[in-house]
C-alpha cells in the first residue's frame, strides 16, 4: 500500500488534489460525529490507501481513536484474522465485557480455547466492545484491501457497520473497483475515487520527479491518466536526460498490467536475499517480525531481517514499529513478489513457516497443505483438525475450504470420500453452495464404490436431490440405507447420525406418507441413551400431529424455554419446525427472527430460509399479511440466489394463499398448479398438499365450492384425517364448508367426527375454534349450531387467528340470519367485515357485505364499488336460470356439472344484489 508519508503529498499535511475527496469521505463516513460507513473504491493505484491514511491522520489529530486492519490474500482462509488485527489493542477492554460475550470473543480471536461461538454472538460481542470504547470518544475503523478480508471477520464487521450510526463508530473500507469479493461485509455506500485531474497530476510529478525532461514528463502524464501510483512509480523507468522519444516509456497496456510490470522489475532488481525475505513476508501474511525471523533461520537460505534494507529504501515495505509488523506499501507489491517467485521456492517457504508455527495449528496446517504436492495422510489429518477448529468458531465457509484441501491431500479411499462428503454436507446445509456440494459428492463417488457408507454423504446427496429433478423416494432410500448400514451404533452423540436423521425427517415431511416415516421411528427407538429432545418432538409434531402432536407438549415446552440461551441456528430451525403444526410459531418468533437477521448479515442461507418460512406462515395465521408477502418474496429470492429451488414451494404456497384470500384467484390457481405439477412428479405430496390448500381457499373465495371440495379432499378424504399428512389440519374448515355448500352433509359430518376423535381441539386455540365451527356448520338444528359457534368464538386466544376467527364470525352471522335472528346477526357480521377489510380479503368482504344488507344493514362501506359486472359464463347461466331451467338442465346445456352451476349462481346473487332465483329475470331486464 502507499503509506501516508509516500503518497501524492506536496506538504506534510495535505494530499495533492484530494481536498474535496477528503471532505466528502469524512462527511459520508460520519468521522468524528455520529458514525457511519463508506467504501472507497477505485482503480489500482488511484490512491485509496493514501486517502485512508489522510483521513486517519486528520481523525487522530481531532482525538478520534483509530483501528486498522488490512485484508491479506494469503490469510483469507484464516478465520477472524482481520478481526484479530482490529481488536488486538483492546484486550484490556475486552475483559470488561459480560462473560458470554467475552468468552466468545476470546475463543474466536484464538486467545483461548472453548466451545464454538456462534457468529451472531461474536458479532454482538464486537459491537458491545466497540460501543464501550466509543463512549470515551469517537472511533474510526479502517479496513484496507477489503476483498481479501477473511469471511468470518467480514461478516462480523458487516454486522457492526450496519449498526454504526449513532454510536460514534465510523467504518471506512477500501477496495479496488471491479474486484469480486470473497466475503460478505454487506452492501456499503460507495464513494468512487477518481484519478487526479490534469493540474493536480502535473503538480504531483513536478513535486516528486523534478528531474524528468519535459518530453518524458509529458509522456508520463499521458500514460498515467492521472493515476497517482503510476505517476509516482513510473518515473524510475523514464529518462532524466534527453533520449529517443518515448524510447524508455512502457507500451500502452491496461493499467493493472503496467503497474504489475513496474513492481516486478523493481522486485527483481533487489538483491536475492531481499527478494527471498519479501516472499517469506508475502506468504506469511501477517507480517509478524518474530515469525519472519524464525522462519528465515529455518530456511537456511542465506537471508534474515537485515536484508529488508534495500526493500525499505526502495519504498516497497516499511516496518510498523507500534505493531511490530512488516507492511507492504501496496497490495500489488505483495502480488508481484509472489508472481516473480518459483513454485519450488514458494513450497520451501511454506514448509519453513509450518515448522515455525507449531503453536498455531490452524495456520501451520494450512502452510503444510500449500507445501505438500503428493497425498499425505498426516497433513490431511492436520488440515481436517484445522477445519474442525474453524467450524467451531462458526466459519462454515472457511471450514469447507480447509476440508476440501484436506481431501485433496488424502490418499484415495474411504477417508478421502468422507472428507469430501463432510465438505459437501456443509456446503448444502450451511453455506448455500449447492453447486460446489454436488461437485464434491461426485468426487467422493469416484473415490469409493459405496458413498452411501458416509452419513454426511447421504445427507448432502438428499438435500441436493430435494433441489433437483430426483424424486422423494430415491432420497429416502439413500438416507435409510446409509443410516441402517452405518457403524454408528445408534449413538445419540454421533453428529453425523443426528444430522442424517434430521435430513430424513425433512424428506419424510416432503413425501407425506406413513411408510416413509417408519424407518425414522425405528432409528429413534434405537438411539442410545435416548433421542435428542428436538428429534423426539419432531417425530410427534412434524410427522402426524393429528394423532401424536399433543404428546410432544412437555418436550416442546422445554425446547422453547431454552431458546433465549440458544445461539446455534440449527437448533433454532429445528425447534421452529417442531412448533409449526401445534400452532406454537408465536412462541418461537423471536428465535426465527434471529435466524433471519443472521442470514441478512451473511449467515447460513438455509437457516435464513427456514426462519422466513416459519415467520411467513405465522404471519398468515395471525393476520400480518403485508409482512407475510414481503417475507415470502425475500424467501423466494433467497431460493433463486442459492439454488434451493426444492424449497421454493413454501414461498410459492404463501404467495398463492395470500392471493387466494385477497381475491386474486387466477394468480392463486396458477401458482398452486405450478407447485402441484412440480410436487406430483417428484412424489413430494407434502408440497402438493400445501398447494391444494391454497387452491381450495381460492375456490371458496370465488364461490366454486365443488372445486374447493376437490382440492380439500386431495389433502385428506372426507371423514378421515390422512395419516402423516400434517397440512390436513390447515384445511379442515375448508373441507367442511365446501362439503356443506355442495350438499355433502354426510361427508361434512363424518369429517367433524374424525376431528373430534383425533382430539385436535387440544392442539391449540385455533384448532379448538375450527373444531367447534366445523361442527356448527354440519349441524342441522339451528339452536345447537348457534351454540357451537358461540363456544368456538369464546375459546381463549381464538381471536389471535385473525382470518380464521373472522370466517367463523361470518358463518355465525349467516346462520343467525337464516335462523331469523336478524338483529343478532349484525354484530358478528360487522366484526367479520372489519377484519376482512383490514386484511384485504376481498371475496369475504363482499360476501359479508351481502349478508349485512340482507340483515337490514343497507349502508355500504365507503369506497366500495357497486356490484360487479357478470362474466360471460355467469351471464349465460343467469339468463338460462331466468328462463326457468333447473341447475341440472343448465349444466347439461353448458356441459358443466350441476354443482358448478350452483356455485356460479351463488356468485351471481351478490353481484346482482339479489337474494333469490326468482329475482334474476327482473334484475336482468332492468
Amino acid at each position: 500500500m502507499i503509506g501516508s508519508d509516500s503518497s501524492q503529498r506536496d506538504t506534510a499535511d495535505a494530499l495533492i488534489g484530494r481536498d474535496r475527496d477528503l471532505h466528502t469521505i469524512r462527511e459520508l463516513a460520519g468521522v468524528g460525529t455520529g458514525g457511519g460507513a463508506l467504501l472507497v473504491s477505485g482503480d489500482a493505484g488511484v490512491g485509496k490507501t493514501a486517502v485512508l491514511d489522510a483521513v486517519a491522520a486528520g481523525a487522530l489529530a481531532e482525538g478520534t481513536r483509530l483501528l486498522r486492519a488490512a485484508g491479506v490474500e494469503f490469510e483469507a482462509n484464516c478465520s477472524y484474522s482481520g478481526l484479530h488485527q482490529v481488536l488486538f489493542p483492546f484486550q484490556r477492554e475486552l475483559e470488561k465485557l459480560e462473560v458470554p460475550f467475552r468468552d466468545a470473543l476470546r475463543v474466536a480471536l484464538g486467545f483461548e480455547s472453548g466451545s464454538p461461538p456462534q457468529m451472531l454472538l461474536v458479532s454482538n460481542a464486537v459491537l458491545l466492545l466497540l460501543r464501550t470504547v466509543a463512549e470515551e470518544g469517537p472511533l474510526l475503523l479502517i479496513v484496507d484491501d477489503l476483498p481479501w478480508l477473511d469471511q468470518a471477520s467480514a461478516a462480523v464487521l458487516g454486522f457492526v457497520r450496519r449498526r454504526a450510526v449513532g454510536i460514534r463508530v465510523s467504518f471506512l473500507a477500501a477496495s479496488r473497483t471491479g474486484v469480486q469479493y470473497l466475503n460478505d461485509c454487506g452492501a456499503l455506500p460507495e464513494f468512487r475515487l477518481q484519478p487526479l485531474d490534469d493540474e493536480s497530476a502535473a503538480r504531483l510529478v513536478a513535486h516528486r520527479s523534478p528531474h524528468l525532461v519535459p518530453s518524458a514528463r509529458r509522456r508520463l502524464l499521458t500514460v498515467a491518466c492521472g493515476n497517482p501510483l503510476a505517476l509516482l512509480e513510473l518515473p524510475s523507468a523514464l529518462p532524466a536526460t534527453p533520449g529517443p522519444a518515448g524510447g524508455d516509456v512502457p507500451a500502452v497496456l491496461p493499467l493493472s498490467r503496467r503497474l504489475e510490470a513496474v513492481f516486478g522489475s523493481r522486485i527483481t532488481s533487489l538483491p536475492q536475499p531481499s527478494q527471498r525475505l519479501l516472499l517469506l513476508a508475502a506468504l506469511e501474511g501477517v507480517g509478524d517480525l518474530g515469525v519472519l525471523q524464525a522462519a528465515s533461520r529455518q530456511t537456511d537460505d542465506g537471508y534474515d531481517l537485515e536484508d529488508l534494507g534495500p526493500a525499505e529504501l526502495d519504498q516497497l515495505v516499511y516496518v510498523d514499529e507500534d505493531a511490530r509488523r512488516l507492511r507492504f506499501r501496496h497490495p500489488l507489491i505483495r502480488s508481484a513478489v509472489v508472481e516473480n517467485s518459483t513454485s519450488s521456492r514458494r513450497r520451501a517457504v511454506h514448509t519453513a513457516l509450518a515448522q515455525v508455527l507449531v503453536d498455531q495449528p490452524e495456520r501451520r496446517a494450512w502452510h503444510l497443505g500449500e507445501a505438500t504436492l503428493e497425498p499425505d495422510e498426516n497433513v490431511a489429518a492436520l488440515l481436517e483438525g484445522a477445519a474442525r477448529v474453524t467450524l467451531r468458531r462458526g466459519d462454515a465457509v472457511g471450514g469447507m475450504r480447509t476440508l476440501i484441501r484436506a481431501a485433496d491431500l488424502t490418499p484415495p479411499g474411504a477417508d478421502r470420500s468422507r472428507r469430501l462428503a463432510t465438505a459437501a454436507y456443509i456446503g448444502a446445509e450451511a453455506t448455500g453452495s449447492l453447486y460446489s456440494a454436488q461437485k464434491l459428492l461426485d468426487d467422493a463417488r469416484h473415490t469409493v464404490s459405496d458413498p452411501k457408507s458416509s452419513l454426511h454423504s447421504a445427507a448432502a446427496a438428499a438435500v441436493l436431490m430435494l433441489n433437483s429433478d430426483s424424486d422423494i423416494d430415491t432420497a429416502h432410500t439413500l438416507l435409510v440405507d446409509a443410516i441402517e448400514a452405518g457403524t454408528h451404533g445408534y449413538d445419540a452423540e454421533d453428529k453425523a447420525l443426528i444430522d442424517a436423521l434430521h435430513t430424513l425427517a425433512l424428506v419424510c415431511f416432503f413425501g407425506a406418507r406413513s411408510e416413509l416415516w417408519q424407518p425414522y421411528h425405528r432409528a429413534l427407538d434405537k438411539l442410545t441413551p435416548k433421542a435428542p429432545p428436538v428429534l423426539s418432538a419432531l417425530a410427534k409434531t412434524f410427522s402426524d400431529p393429528a394423532r401424536t402432536g399433543i404428546t410432544a407438549s412437555d418436550e416442546l415446552d422445554e425446547l422453547i424455554a431454552q431458546l433465549d440461551d440458544v445461539t446455534d441456528p440449527v437448533q433454532l430451525q429445528r425447534t421452529g419446525s417442531a412448533a409449526l403444526y401445534v400452532d406454537r410459531l408465536g412462541d418461537v418468533r423471536e428465535a426465527q427472527w434471529r435466524m433471519v437477521r443472521m442470514g441478512r448479515d451473511g449467515g447460513p442461507a438455509r437457516r435464513h430460509m427456514a426462519g422466513l418460512i416459519h415467520l411467513t406462515l405465522d404471519d398468515y395465521l395471525t393476520g400480518m399479511w403485508d409482512e407475510a408477502a414481503q417475507l415470502a418474496d425475500e424467501g423466494l429470492q433467497l431460493c433463486e440466489t442459492h439454488g434451493y429451488m426444492g424449497f421454493a414451494w413454501y414461498f410459492l404456497y404463501a404467495q398463492a394463499l395470500l392471493a387466494a384470500a385477497r381475491g386474486e384467484a387466477d394468480r392463486a390457481d396458477t401458482t398452486a398448479e405450478r407447485v402441484i405439477h412440480w410436487a406430483t412428479r417428484r412424489k413430494a405430496f407434502g408440497a402438493a398438499h400445501y398447494a391444494h390448500h391454497a387452491a381450495a381457499v381460492a375456490a371458496l373465495g370465488r364461490g366454486d365450492f365443488a372445486d374447493a371440495y376437490e382440492h380439500a379432499t386431495a389433502i385428506s378424504p372426507a371423514g378421515h384425517l390422512a395419516s402423516h399428512a400434517p397440512h390436513a389440519l390447515w384445511a379442515t374448515m375448508d373441507l367442511v364448508e365446501a362439503a356443506m355448500r355442495t350438499n355433502r352433509h354426510q361427508e361434512a359430518a363424518s369429517h367433524v367426527e374424525a376431528m373430534r376423535e383425533a382430539g385436535i381441539a387440544e392442539l391449540s386455540s385455533r384448532h379448538a375454534l375450527l373444531t367447534h365451527a366445523c361442527a356448527a356448520l354440519s349441524t342441522a338444528g339451528d339452536d345447537q349450531a348457534l351454540q357451537l359457534f358461540a363456544h368456538g368464538l369464546d375459546v381463549p386466544g381464538a381471536e389471535r387467528w385473525t382470518f380464521d376467527f373472522a370466517r367463523v364470525q361470518l358463518a355465525y352471522g349467516e346462520r343467525l340470519r337464516r335462523a331469523r335472528a336478524t338483529t343478532e346477526s349484525r354484530a358478528p357480521l360487522a366484526a367479520a367485515l372489519s377484519a376482512f377489510q383490514r386484511l384485504g380479503a376481498h371475496p369475504w368482504t363482499e360476501r359479508t357485505e351481502t349478508e349485512l344488507r340482507a340483515a337490514g344493514s343497507a349502508k355500504r362501506r365507503p369506497g366500495t364499488a357497486r356490484p360487479h359486472t357478470l362474466t360471460p359464463q355467469e351471464l349465460e347461466i343467469a339468463r338460462l336460470a331466468a328462463s326457468g331451467l333447473t341447475n341440472k338442465q343448465i349444466a347439461e346445456r353448458l356441459f358443466l356439472s350441476h354443482r358448478t352451476v350452483g356455485a356460479h349462481l351463488y356468485q351471481i346473487y351478490p353481484k346482482l344484489g339479489i337474494t333469490s332465483r326468482g329475482m334474476i329475470r327482473d334484475t336482468l331486464e332492468s
